[in-house]
């Protein structure tokens, strides 16, 4: 009889594949959805910078900080459940600014919608890593985490949709339908456990929520502040301590929430930095990139969307074979690689100039795509990878939360950079401004357009001096992240293994990644 290793997948495993990148997709799509409609809720709502700060990081901070619990959760209480939990916390979350629209009750409902994000996002990994055959849970998990890069592109777009037509609650109403219907598609897949069902480990939980609930507010916080900022600085400490009574707490109970010895094999150690360097740059450059399409090239949100659609064709493709590439050639050429391709991407992007066109933009873009494509994957994996069967929620928790944690310094560092280089080089121009104006000019490239806008003609000079202002900082932070994936590549190419010599496997023609 066949070895069930060496079949096509059965319906129930496609549907699993299906229901899981859709989840994914959903939760990582919400934390960049909001991106275009922040002038506009903004407008509607009389919401301030730091309100408006906050409404989009409420929920990347609780998703950061909850989502390692939310792993074991799920390995001792199933997997399903919680998801399906998740979905549902996550669906009322984000229909209630149909009803209350402060900009405190938005914020709030943006955190709770964070816990049932937390909740999912391991969800959606561990039941693909447990109800499929190891033979084909790389490509399976190069799928999801294809689909889970492409994530912030997909929620971009899908918000520049709706807002052509229907105004910034449309972007709640469709991610509450979209939880609620998954929810219910989540109800339909079989259930998966950790048989031992080991004690929980509180202590582990809440010192792992400091530690990382910390580094992520001082991150959030930094660009407002200054990273020399006594608060900021005090953040960062706190949360690197609280690391460290995280490390103690899990080397002494007898059923950790985290195996931290885990970090010793380099696999797993490898593949969670390149997870966490890749979002740090991909979500730091798409915050630039958003702002230059819109304020340099003049894009409606959706033209925005539509021009970074592109994207996700090779990173999703690209994603989908990496695994198998990995199989035989090791974790470190294709992570190398990954990591290589997309510095070469940023350093490209750096070279835009105020005349650039979108054509100079698409290629660097799709350098870029190709290259978290070909890293992301196999980290992802090899996190798996170097965890028990039963374990696999608590090391999709870690990628999910390397994820979350590298997103928002990311956004932190590529903002502070930016805001830097435009407040450098627009100074000379303040002082020839009237009064009321120059704090707006001096604050963002977006103010210096409204106070243009006001001014009329005359006002011309006062643009083109502000977008050159613009693209010096957006120059500096994309040579920055550049750099940062360049360093990262040559980290991992000492630290991640490479091919295992333990045997030569002979090429088997039904575990190509067509297959999946």
């Amino acid at each position: 009889m066949e070895s069930t290793d060496h079949m096509r997948l059965s319906a129930a495993q496609r549907w699993m594949l299906a229901l899981s990148c859709s989840a994914v997709a959903l939760v990582v799509a919400s934390m960049a959805a909001l991106y275009t409609a922040l002038p506009e809720l903004a407008t509607a709502t009389g919401a301030t910078q730091l309100q408006l700060t906050w409404i989009v990081d409420g929920y990347t901070l609780a998703l950061a900080c909850l989502v390692l619990p939310a792993g074991a959760l799920g390995d001792r209480y199933g997997r399903r459940i919680v998801l399906v939990v998740g979905l549902f916390v996550f669906a009322v979350a984000s229909a209630t600014p149909l009803l209350f629209d402060s900009p405190t009750s938005l914020i709030a409902a943006r955190a709770v919608a964070g816990v049932g994000a937390a909740l999912v996002m391991p969800s959606t990994l561990s039941l693909l890593t447990a109800g499929f055959p190891e033979s084909r849970r790389g490509n399976a998990v190069g799928l999801w985490a294809g689909v889970a890069g492409a994530g912030a592109v997909l929620g971009i777009l899908g918000s520049g949709l709706l807002l052509e037509r229907w105004s910034w609650l449309s972007v709640f109403l469709a991610m509450a339908v979209a939880g609620a219907l998954l929810m219910v598609a989540g109800c339909t897949i079989p259930e998966s456990v950790d048989q031992a069902r080991p004690a929980m480990d509180p202590w582990g939980a809440v010192t792992s929520a400091a530690a990382v609930g910390l580094i992520v507010v001082a991150a959030i916080e930094a660009p407002a502040r200054g990273w020399l900022d006594p608060l900021v600085i005090a953040m960062f400490v706190g949360g690197v301590l609280a690391a460290g009574i995280f490390t103690l707490v899990e080397l002494r109970v007898p059923h950790p929430l985290l195996d931290v010895r885990l970090f010793a094999r380099r696999g797993f150690a490898a593949g969670t930095m390149s997870v966490s360097v890749q979002f740090l740059v991909s979500f730091g450059v798409f915050m630039l990139l958003v702002q230059f399409l819109q304020l340099i090239l003049g894009y409606s949100p959706l033209i925005s969307a539509l021009a970074m659609a592109p994207m996700v064709v090779p990173m999703v493709a690209i994603s989908a074979v990496a695994p198998w590439i990995a199989d035989r050639v090791g974790l470190r050429l294709p992570t190398v690689a990954g990591l290589v391709i997309l510095g070469v991407g940023l350093v490209a992007v750096s070279r835009l100039t105020v005349d650039s066109t979108y054509l100079d933009l698409l290629w660097p873009l799709l350098v870029m795509s190709a290259g978290l494509g070909l890293c992301s994957a196999p980290a992802t994996a090899a996190i798996i990878a170097g965890t028990p069967v039963e374990k696999h929620g608590v090391a999709a928790a870690v990628n999910d939360a390397a994820r979350e944690v590298g997103a928002a310094i990311g956004i932190a560092v590529a903002g502070s950079i930016l805001a830097a280089g435009y407040t450098a080089r627009i100074a000379p121009a303040l002082p020839q401004l009237p009064e009321p104006a120059r704090g707006p000019v001096g604050d963002s490239l977006a103010a210096a357009l409204q106070v243009a806008e006001r001014a009329g003609p005359q006002a011309q000079p006062l643009i083109e001096f502000a977008e050159s202002a613009f693209m010096h900082g957006a120059h500096q932070s994309c040579l920055a992240l550049g750099y940062l994936a360049f360093g990262a590549a040559v980290v991992v190419g000492v630290w991640a293994p490479g091919r295992s010599r333990k045997t030569t496997v002979t090429p088997d023609p039904q575990r190509t990644p067509a297959h999946i």
